[in-house]
This record gives C-alpha cells, sequence and structure tokens, in this order.
C-alpha cells in the first residue's frame, strides 16, 4: 500500500507564519513559541489549501467540543506520518495488551500488557491517550489514527464508560483508567485523531494479527 509522507508544513501560529518544506524548518517557527499551530501535508496544495483556512479545520485540540473525525469521508491514504494505536484481548473480559507503532514504518514505540480481566475497549482508550501523551512529549505533529469507534467516542468524552466492573484481578487496570482520565483533564494538544478505514486500507499498522 503506498503511503502519503507528509512534505510541507504549514505554521498558522508561530514564529513566523507560513508553508515550510521540512521539519526542520518547521521546528524553527513553532518549538517553545507560545500557542503554536502546525500540521503536515503531504503535498503543496493540500498546504496551501491549509494555510489559507482556519487551523481549526485541520487540528484537533481538546475543548469543551472536540470533534474526533470518524464520520467523514477517509481521503485515498492515510494521512503520514502518523502513530496508529491498536488493543488485542483474548475473551471479553480476557487477558488484555494495547501498543502504538509508526504507522509509515510499523516501528513499535510502547507496547503494554497483558493484563488479566480485561476489555478491548479499555485498552483501546489507553492506546489512544498514551498515543496523544506520546506525540505531546517528544513534541510530534503526527495525525493519531484508532480502528475502534468506542475508544474514540470515549476520547471524545474524556473518559471511559465501560461497563465492566472492577476487581482485584483487574484494578491496575482500572487505576490506569483513572490516570488516563486525569490526563485527558489536565492536558490539551494539537494532534488530529482520525479512524482508521480498515475498509479500503486494511488493518490498522498496529494491529496483532490475531483475527
Amino acid at each position: 500500500m503506498s503511503k502519503k509522507r507528509a512534505a510541507y508544513y504549514v505554521v498558522w501560529q508561530g514564529r513566523t507564519p507560513g508553508i515550510y518544506d521540512s521539519w526542520e524548518a518547521c521546528e524553527a517557527q513553532v518549538k517553545g513559541a507560545d500557542g503554536a499551530r502546525y500540521k503536515g501535508f503531504a503535498t503543496l496544495p493540500e498546504a496551501r489549501q491549509a494555510f489559507a483556512s482556519s487551523p481549526d479545520d485541520y487540528i484537533v485540540k481538546k475543548t469543551q467540543s472536540t470533534q474526533i473525525n470518524q464520520t467523514t469521508p477517509s481521503p485515498p491514504q492515510p494521512l503520514l506520518p502518523a502513530l496508529a494505536v491498536d488493543a488485542a484481548c483474548s475473551g471479553n473480559p480476557g487477558l488484555m495488551e494495547f501498543r502504538g507503532v509508526v504507522a509509515d514504518t510499523g516501528t513499535e514505540v510502547f507496547h503494554r500488557g497483558p493484563y488479566p480481566a480485561g476489555t478491548n475497549n479499555i485498552g483501546e482508550f489507553l492506546a489512544l491517550v498514551l498515543g496523544l501523551a506520546y506525540l505531546k512529549k517528544h513534541n510530534l505533529p503526527w495525525n493519531l489514527y484508532s480502528d475502534s469507534r468506542t475508544a474514540l467516542a470515549w476520547l471524545r468524552k474524556g473518559h471511559a464508560e465501560t461497563k465492566l466492573a472492577c476487581t482485584a484481578e483487574n484494578q491496575e487496570l482500572f487505576l490506569m483508567l483513572r490516570k488516563a482520565e486525569q490526563w485527558l483533564h489536565d492536558n490539551t494538544w494539537t494532534t488530529t485523531v482520525l479512524k482508521w478505514d480498515t475498509e479500503h486500507w486494511g488493518e490498522i499498522p498496529a494491529d496483532f494479527g490475531r483475527k
């Protein structure tokens, strides 16, 4: 599958707003700049169109009305660079683990678990939050992909709505959920969070391959 990498970077807010043709040039405008807003694009026409538009049309930021793209038509290919996250669970509940990989290369950047008595939805939600934290910590202007509508809905609400009961066996997972929800409450981000189009693109790169 052919994938598009970001070749141009739009800086809406930074030291000098504009369109830059390398991440290094973009980084010089946004690193350490208060309120910087920027995003990578695959082609120059896309970048020009974006620069002429509001950054709110392209950047998902935590607000009371945060929107996460899961209903609009997907582009022909994933928008790269990106981080992809996924979870796997043997049973419901069952042994659960989750991870994040660089969508372009498949390189794993984090992997947690397995944890007993978990669910796939909990793993997908935790993976999304950890993905947001990872991208923010490393100042990476990437997109974030998940194939879970439920986890995306929980992220939009800012908390998990699992019906799983907390027990002595899975209390570590519930502690992680509370920490994830607290992180969402305490932080903002500029990452664009997107729904992976499995039907057209195949399995998400973070998939564990157990289907």
